[in-house]
């Protein structure tokens, strides 16, 4: 361990990182996942291994003696495209056909028994031959298939042949239909071809426990789930309910029991399901429950997993068992608020693609980059992941298990509902999600569009999961969906949405975009804020920053959301993810080929908006821990003069440059300290932040690093090592250092690299000719950067040196270990021996959130005109409004409320929000309390005023409203069209109001 933990602290790239990266709580595990021994009676056998790859069409290609002889060799997963991820814009990827073909021999003892395949998924269309005989066509390119292949096959040691035709065209049409499937999208849902995904084999009784594949198959397999919660007592009732089938020609009859093992592998309880009798081709699902205690619950950051084992029993030995890893949590979605474990959890996170790529590798990674990549987001205090269009593969939704990532999972979609057979194929991708993933503990929601849909059609979905997954503890909605009654959250894209019943939150809010290699505009290469291209003829002054001006947005936009987070009134925002984690090789608007929303780069470098998330998330509604976050760097040229921000959830903030206080900061958007025109001197700049009290709580520094004098290579392996399968990947980072050994920020020399030993080159990504992906020189940017090696076949020692004009070399080596393989099959499988992260622990008893301001509920409203409608002013509905009629001077609304009340608060959702002010005036009992102009915003406006105690409030506009939208958002061809009159001002000279909240301060804060 001790060896292990050095080799990671020294790839961090900045001393913070070391105390919140994902691989820190790795480290500090006290429980990890083994890698288990076959269960009984069935044999799970990794099928990556020795496929021959041909690009093309190749007529006969299914026939056991075609000639493969001088096809490529691959280790799955891989993309036949993959060598494009990075290099073009998504919609310029390579696209056909290409056929993958696999000699194997079974294993001994498989003679008599069942055997089935299972491949996580296929891009886009596949049709599966075996020995020369046609197994099936899967077509929607997103959802895992799995085929019998028990009457085709040759027993050992004869060989076998397994051939896959795949078709990845854009346009692909289903066969059967001759209709496209609509998240075949150019915009969102990269192309990375052929089987980009694991594959499975499995060899089993004919009496067995099905596959959770149903598309193929028509099978279910076992759901685990747990219910009657005593989340402080540590108890619940699991449930284990397994699909059984009997291909024996006679009948047969079993005893089902199943055991629930802790993460340290230690039996917890064992129960029984009683004996069953099956006829001759006869399928039932069979039941064991049992009350358990002691129970560690899966929870944010806290990847808590068992696995329970469910076992067919005849004449009192195990014919077949089913290993399912698993976590048991409790769930709750209503009053506005989301609770884990009977915690409230305002969610903060981000919108990720789901095919979550990197550079020159798409998205067929090991598992353990895929936990590195997800982890990251939880070291970053996100809580929630929401995977957009289409459900992510099995690996990245068992990663979010193992690093405790809360995640929403969709089926399909583009940006709108459908019909006829469109819609059929949403119902049926999310039928055959559900079933395959309803025992991972990390999905709290499924999505059943990125757009909304209709109430029938959303209707149609909840009963899927219903009839699927009717205990899992998992709501299911869709993107907008503020007033349809069967989806049980919703919310819009970026706007504020507020609600008293189910959850709303934004799902893709904040969408600037800044390079890492864009500090600031005093730092080579200088990019000033707003500099680049048009984007459909806006300025891309809308949208394109640096690093500097995109955390100070984040902080800015995520304000919004906790501005009226749960503690500030009966109805509250359930909070947002923003859009995107890393940068995705989807949906670009600058002068690259890429989107550079990420908070991280496309190799998983940090930007400084992920420190300022990590600042302001650390809770789960309102920060819990403190934490300071410098934004930018300290090397300048002499006669600099900048301002300097802090982002911190400190009371104030004290900056210091060399040891000489600077003041105070100004504060705003809570989080954000700017201490204004610092002139730059050589040194250490510290930011110290303090409490209420005075009392210094955290703090951050800079100090100004020398030239740039020698490179740095740290190696990002598995926890497990690099294992030579031909698929297992190495990051190997790269930094230019002074002669002390700290990074040069502003270094952007090139770097020239040299690989020796058994592996391959993959790479990394940096700005210039097509971003030089594959290249074997390229620039830190920063003074960082990193490259990706894929490991042979063939293990030994691996060496990567690094060179730089002026520099001192710098040189790494990795072993890789061998993976034995026997007639194409390992039984090492993916992501089985990687660990659990419970670095944030078990969920923390007690409230998340103190009430900082009550709601007077309102009781009766009047209105200058139009009152039929006023009471839609206040109504928890943010698609009704009231609007007043134009020919009035001065329109006014007034409500009753429930009792006088000392009110200091008025906040107002106002039709147009994002594009209009007001200017009103609020009476109370007909004092007037406030008198200005409202704001452009991302949803509300709150008037803040000195208390005043009164029944009746009246607001009235006092003059004309501008209109200007301050938020441009526009990226899609077609601009959306408004789903109400509330995304629009009313005609001019009105006073349009959706929603009205009354609130008082509380006379203590009493726990939620």
């Amino acid at each position: 361990m001790p060896q292990l933990s050095c080799l990671f602290f020294s790839l961090l790239e900045r001393r913070r990182l070391v105390r919140y990266c994902f691989w820190c709580g790795l480290l500090l595990l006290k429980l990890a996942a083994q890698a288990a021994p076959s269960p009984a009676g069935r044999l799970k056998l990794n099928f990556n291994p020795e496929w021959k790859v041909r690009v093309g069409d190749a007529a006969g290609a299914e026939a056991v003696g075609f000639d493969d002889a001088n096809w490529k060799r691959v280790t799955l997963p891989y993309a036949w495209n993959e060598d494009e991820a990075f290099s073009k814009d998504i919609k310029d990827l390579s696209t056909g056909v290409a056929w993958y073909r696999k000699h194997f021999r079974l294993p001994a003892g498989a003679t008599g028994q069942k055997v089935f395949i299972e491949f996580e998924g296929v891009r886009l269309a596949g049709e599966f031959y075996l020995n020369g005989q046609r197994l099936g066509l899967h077509e929607n390119g997103v959802m895992a298939v799995g085929f019998d292949l028990t009457p085709f096959l040759r027993p050992a040691p004869q060989e076998n042949v397994l051939a896959v035709r795949t078709d990845n065209d854009w346009d692909y049409k289903e066969k059967a239909s001759g209709q496209a499937f609509q998240w075949s999208n150019r915009n969102f849902n990269a192309n990375y071809g052929g089987i980009p995904k694991n594959v499975f084999l499995y060899v089993m009784s004919p009496l067995h426990q099905t596959l959770p594949l149903f598309s193929a198959l028509g099978t279910t397999g076992v759901y685990v789930y747990a219910q009657d919660f005593d989340v402080a007592g540590g108890r619940a009732t699991v449930v284990a309910e397994a699909q059984v089938k009997n291909e024996f020609p006679a009948a047969r009859t079993f005893a089902y029991e199943a055991s629930v093992a802790d993460g340290e592998g230690k039996t917890v309880g064992t129960f029984s399901g009683g004996e069953t009798t099956l006829q001759p081709g006869e399928m039932k699902t069979v039941t064991a429950r049992a009350s358990l205690s002691g129970l560690h619950f899966w929870s944010w950051g806290y990847g808590y997993l068992y696995t329970v084992s469910t076992r067919l029993i005849v004449d009192k030995k195990v014919i077949d068992e089913v290993k399912t890893r698993t976590g048991f949590r409790k769930t709750e979605f209503a009053n506005g608020l989301i609770k884990l474990n009977d915690r409230a959890m305002m969610v903060h996170g981000y919108a990720q693609r789901t095919s979550n790529e990197w550079p020159a590798v798409g998205l067929g990674v090991p598992a353990w980059l895929s936990d590195y990549s997800n982890g990251l987001m939880v070291a970053g205090n996100a809580n929630l992941v929401r995977w957009m269009h289409v459900t992510p593969w099995k690996q990245d939704v068992e990663s979010c298990d193992r690093v405790g990532l809360p995640q929403a999972m969709p089926a399909g979609d583009a940006e709108k509902d459908v019909a006829d057979r469109r819609w059929g194929q949403r119902l049926e991708l999310m039928r055959d999600a559900i079933i395959y993933n309803r025992n991972n503990p990390s999905i709290l929601f499924y999505e059943g569009g990125n757009e909304s849909i209709s109430a029938a059609h959303m209707q149609e979905l909840k009963d899927i999961r219903n009839q699927y997954d009717p205990h899992g503890g998992r709501a299911i909605g869709s993107r907008e969906m503020l007033d349809i009654p069967q989806a049980e959250y919703g919310g819009e894209m970026l706007y504020i949405n507020k609600s008293a019943t189910k959850p709303l939150w934004a799902m893709e809010y904040s969408r600037d975009e800044a390079l890492r290699k864009y500090w600031d505009e005093f730092t080579p290469p200088f990019h000033q804020d707003g500099a680049g291209p048009l984007y459909k003829g806006a300025n891309a002054a809308d949208y394109n920053r640096n690093q500097d001006s995109q955390a100070r947005e984040d902080v800015m936009r995520w304000y919004d959301y906790w501005h009226e987070r749960p503690g500030t009134g009966t109805r509250s925002s359930a909070g947002g993810v923003n859009i995107v984690f890393s940068d995705t090789n989807t949906h670009y608007r600058g002068e690259e080929n890429y989107r550079r929303s990420g908070e991280v780069d496309a190799l998983r470098i940090a930007k400084d908006g992920y420190y300022a998330h990590q600042v302001m998330w650390d809770g789960w509604v309102e920060p819990e821990k403190a934490h300071t976050h410098l934004i930018g760097h300290w090397n300048y040229k002499t006669d600099t003069v900048k301002n300097v921000d802090v982002v911190s959830n400190g009371e104030q903030v004290e900056l210091f440059l060399n040891g000489k206080s600077l003041g105070f900061g100004q504060q705003s958007y809570r989080f954000l300290f700017t201490f204004k025109n610092v002139a730059w001197q050589p040194g250490t700049l510290r930011a110290v932040s303090y409490n209420a009290a005075g009392k210094p709580m955290s703090e951050a520094e800079h100090q100004t690093a020398g030239p740039a004098a020698a490179l740095r290579l740290s190696p990002i392996v598995s926890p497990a090592g690099l294992r030579a399968d031909g698929a297992d990947l190495a990051l190997v980072q790269v930094e230019a250092i002074d002669a002390q050994g700290r990074r040069c920020p502003t270094a952007l020399n090139m770097v020239n690299f040299t690989l020796s030993g058994p592996a391959e080159w993959r790479g990394g990504l940096a700005q210039g000719p097509g971003n030089y992906i594959l290249a074997k020189s390229l620039a830190v940017e920063g003074g960082v950067n990193r490259v990706l090696i894929r490991s042979t076949t063939q293990a030994g020692k691996i060496s990567v040196t690094a060179t730089s004009d002026g520099l001192k070399s710098a040189s790494v080596s990795l072993k890789s270990e061998p993976v034995k393989v026997e007639n194409g099959l390992t039984t090492q499988l993916p992501g089985a021996d990687l660990p659990v992260s419970l670095r944030r622990g078990p969920t923390p008893a007690g409230p998340s959130f103190t009430v900082s301001r009550m709601t007077v509920p309102i009781t009766a409203v009047t209105a200058s005109s139009n009152a039929a409608n006023a009471a839609f002013s206040f109504d928890d509905n943010e698609l009704s409004e009231w609007i007043s009629d134009r020919k009035e001077a001065r329109p006014w609304i007034e409500y009753a409320l429930a009792r006088p009340a000392p009110i200091s608060q008025v906040a107002m959702k106002l039709t147009g929000w994002h594009t209009s002010t007001y200017p009103i005036r609020i009476l109370v009992d007909g004092q007037e309390v406030f008198s200005g102009a409202t704001e452009r915003s991302l949803g509300y406006f709150t008037a803040v005023f000195p208390p005043r105690t009164g029944q009746k409030l009246r607001i009235e506009l006092t003059g004309s409203t501008q209109a200007k939208d301050a938020f441009n958002i526009t990226e899609l061809e077609t601009p959306k069209v408004p789903t109400a009159a509330t995304d629009q001002a009313g005609p001019p000279g009105t006073l349009g109001l959706v929603e009205v909240e009354v609130y008082e301060k509380p006379a203590i804060s009493p726990a939620p």
